[in-house]
């Protein structure tokens, strides 16, 4: 019987340190995922967590040391097809040579241009051999934005009112995660090249 006991007291410790064990990891991991994407709080783009075309969460920590360029894109704009070609040009020009990345965030906030969804956006996206990153559709304006354009919008303000305006804005991130620049759809991606050679 003593032993009996004694080995229910020793399964009953163990029981109880693995369970507080778990109860701590869980802790430890919701903190981790607060932290995750607070815009008050974030230092770098590297913060934030988005989501690929497939909605599979990707971290934006992944691109640490590449100067990006982040914009909201549609396939129905005035501004699509000078964009999407201009942005190929960009990537084959400096991709390899100087590790420039491309986050492309379809948006449908602006006269309803990108109502498509995530899988018909990528093949429209792959009907024009693009070749940089595509992401899930999302917000850019109003209390549904994505966490990562709050914080883009907040480091780098526009002319008049912070809001994105039209799609095609485009914000440029250097190798540290900082917003450095930002520039409207009537810039194209071919005028930021000096622009980019700043940050290389």
């Amino acid at each position: 019987m003593f032993l009996l006991k004694g080995k229910a007291s020793t399964l009953g410790i163990f029981s109880t340190a693995l369970v507080a064990f778990r109860v701590l990891s869980t802790s430890s991991v919701m903190a981790c995922a607060s932290k995750s994407n607070d815009v008050g709080s974030a230092k770098t783009i590297y913060d934030f967590t988005v989501n690929d075309n497939k909605g599979n969460p990707v971290s934006l920590e992944k691109y640490r040391g590449h100067v990006l360029i982040i914009v909201n894109v549609a396939s129905k704009c005035g501004y699509t097809a000078q964009h999407y070609k201009e942005f190929n040009e960009l990537y084959d020009e400096y991709a390899e040579t100087k590790g420039l990345r491309i986050l492309a965030f379809p948006c449908n906030q602006f006269a309803n241009q990108e109502p498509g969804t995530n899988e018909e956006i990528k093949c429209f996206l792959k009907d024009r051999n693009v070749k940089f990153d595509l992401f899930e559709k999302i917000d850019v304006n109003g209390d549904t934005a994505a966490p990562l354009y709050q914080y883009l919008k907040k480091k780098q303000g526009g002319t008049l009112f912070d809001a994105i305006k039209w799609n095609f804005t485009k914000f440029i991130i250097n190798k540290e995660g900082i917003p450095v620049e930002r520039h409207g759809p009537s810039t194209s991606p071919l005028e930021l090249k000096s622009n980019l050679e700043k940050y290389f």
